[in-house]
């Protein structure tokens, strides 16, 4: 089904359920049947694979010009930097980094998700 006759099959499905009274009018999943608490925990879990893959790449691809540019910046200097002046990172430090992407992103779709379990379907619909 094409984007354009889905939205027509949405919109005509808002429609009648704003005629059935039936209070679920907000948004392209409140017209298929979702709840809002469902419609928050859709928009959230599709956000969450994103920012959990962020956060595992952005930790590694973070600390590995760490270690590269210190011992230049020691070198400039005229300091030949020790190894535990590079190696500052424990595997325990950057596991919650890691996952903080995920926060991150899970906070960060907290208010569109509410603002879209709160809409009313042609709003919503226009939005996306």
């Amino acid at each position: 089904m094409g984007d354009e006759a889905f939205d027509q099959a949405a919109g005509d499905r808002g429609r009648e359920q704003r005629v059935a009274g039936t209070g679920q009018t907000n948004g392209r999943d409140h017209v298929l049947g979702m709840t809002p608490r469902q419609t928050v925990a859709m928009v959230v879990t599709s956000v969450a694979g994103t920012g959990l893959l962020a956060g595992l790449v952005a930790v590694p691809a973070g600390v590995a010009p760490h270690h590269g540019i210190i011992p230049l910046m020691g070198d400039g200097v005229g300091m030949n930097l020790p190894t535990a002046a590079v190696s500052v990172y424990d595997p325990q430090h950057l596991i919650p980094l890691a996952f903080g992407g995920l926060a991150i992103a899970v906070a960060g779709g907290l208010l569109p998700a509410s603002w879209a379990a709160r809409t009313d379907t042609a709003t919503a619909l226009r939005s996306e």
